[in-house]
């Protein structure tokens, strides 16, 4: 039994020493005007591209930046990736104090890829506790410039809830707006939660945590990821309490550094030249009713075929219309800003299946202004992206007022004849998408399956690579 601990006990050793040697650089930058924020960075010698900026916990009154900040950085050093650790100035009850120093220091980076050897595209966030809370708050708040690209979360706060979370978190991060029940589930990252929009993330607690109880706090931002279908690990270990950070006596130290090395080896990194695909639509290429749609959805599908070449992100929004005045419109949404901060080289539009309802279509006389809208917005970009036009597939049932009739009659003229001014291409998913089988449609008539969604990428995919 000793000989075997030895053998446990050296590697872990070498795989320090070795750490160590691959840090190249540290220095500390000034991150907020006032100089009481700052950003201390350790950059690799061999980089993989990969950054994470942690944000150490305390309660939001102080900070424990060693064993939940510095010490974790040969770790990730070792990996290639660069680590950052942001000092971020309490909030004393404004809320935007540090998140103005999260989003500040998330910018550095990405504004500093290239000298850094960073891609920009490959940003993780990283937060213990407290700073586990303004890590999720990140993920979930953030416009989409300053957005992480992944979340790690070690035994975090993320209610705000006084009566299922840490009360110090919540008094010094809403102050005297700590009643305000709006404020209350605003942030609560859980209740924040947006799916395709809320980057993958990691839990990693401890069951008997006492200080922040982890089924109102991590376990629920899992299970919101889960019901969201966006990629979420969880890891609850027996023991250890709360605040064990990078301290080697926490009893699974070494298991949790080596599930978190694998779920960081099995996080996609994608390519910094890659082609940016946005998948913009409704709750069909949301995915609605296709179980972890992140995964499974036709976007996820058409990432998987098209290959690393192509980075596809999934905007599509349940119920969505293309009318401004129809009873959810699209460009209303965070989605919609998404898509075009993303500013992506290809678009695919496919929107007017819920615009074909009739308390929708009574507006219908508007739905080539308002598409022409939406395609001068994404032409002024600076990727001056091509933009594919997709007809809606049909609708096999009447339901909820979609029908296919105003599909065929009314939405589709408009987009032929748009596509046409616009020099835009057509996927005509109308004519081309079907149900032989009975297999490629849910019981809707309205919403494919997964293997449906299969069909929706090929077609999507074939008018791509022509």
């Amino acid at each position: 039994m000793n000989k075997l601990a030895l053998l446990w006990v050296v590697p872990a050793f070498f795989v320090s020493m070795q750490s160590v040697a691959q840090t190249a650089r540290t220095f500390t930058l000034t991150n907020s005007e006032d100089g009481e924020s700052t950003l201390t960075c350790f950059l690799p010698d061999q980089p993989s591209g990969r950054a994470v900026v942690a944000c150490p916990g305390g309660g939001y009154s102080h900070l424990a930046m060693e064993h939940e900040g510095t010490d974790w950085a040969t770790f990730f050093n070792a990996q290639g990736i660069a680590y950052f650790v942001l000092k971020y100035r309490m909030p004393n009850g404004d809320r935007n104090i540090p998140l103005g120093d999260a989003y500040n220091a998330i910018k550095t980076v990405r504004d500093s890829a290239a000298s850094w050897r960073v891609n920009p595209y490959d940003v993780g966030i990283m937060g213990s506790s407290a700073g586990g809370h303004l890590a999720s708050v990140v993920s979930t708040h953030a416009p989409f410039a300053v957005r992480p690209n992944f979340t790690i979360l070690f035994y975090p706060v993320i209610s705000m809830d006084e009566r299922s979370t840490h009360r110090g978190s919540v008094v010094g991060f809403l102050g005297e707006q700590r009643t305000d029940k709006n404020l209350v589930k605003e942030f609560s990252s859980d209740h924040a939660v947006r799916r395709h929009l809320t980057p993958p993330a990691i839990i990693l607690t401890s069951g008997d945590d006492r200080v922040v109880y982890p089924v109102t706090n991590g376990v629920a931002y899992f299970s919101a990821m889960r019901r969201a279908g966006n990629p979420c690990a969880l890891h609850v270990y027996p023991s250890g309490g709360h605040g064990w950070g990078f301290r080697s006596n926490f009893a699974y130290h070494e298991q949790m550094l080596g599930e978190l090395t694998q779920w960081l080896k099995t996080l996609k990194s994608p390519r910094e030249d890659a082609l940016r695909v946005a998948c913009i639509g409704n709750s069909i290429t949301d995915g609605s009713g296709i179980d972890m749609a992140e995964v499974n959805g036709y976007p996820a599908q058409l990432q998987l075929m098209l290959g690393g070449g192509y980075r596809v992100k999934n905007f599509g929004v349940g119920a969505r219309t293309m009318l401004n005045k129809g009873d959810h419109p699209y460009m209303q949404e965070m989605a919609w800003r998404d898509a075009l901060a993303f500013n992506p080289n290809i678009v695919v539009i496919k929107l007017g299946t819920n615009d074909s309802k009739p308390e929708n279509w009574q507006y219908g006389n508007e739905f080539e202004h308002d598409m022409q809208q939406m395609i001068d917005s994404l032409k002024s970009l600076p990727a001056r992206p091509k933009i594919y036009l997709a007809t809606p597939i049909r609708a096999f049932k009447v339901q909820w007022g979609i029908n296919d009739s105003t599909i065929v009659n009314g939405v589709i003229p408009v987009i032929e004849k748009l596509a046409k001014k616009n020099k835009c291409a057509v996927i005509d998913l109308h004519a081309k998408f079907s149900d032989p089988d009975g297999k490629q449609m849910q019981v809707d008539g309205i919403h494919p399956t997964d293997t449906g969604a299969g069909q929706m990428a090929r077609i999507i995919c074939d008018a791509l690579k022509e």
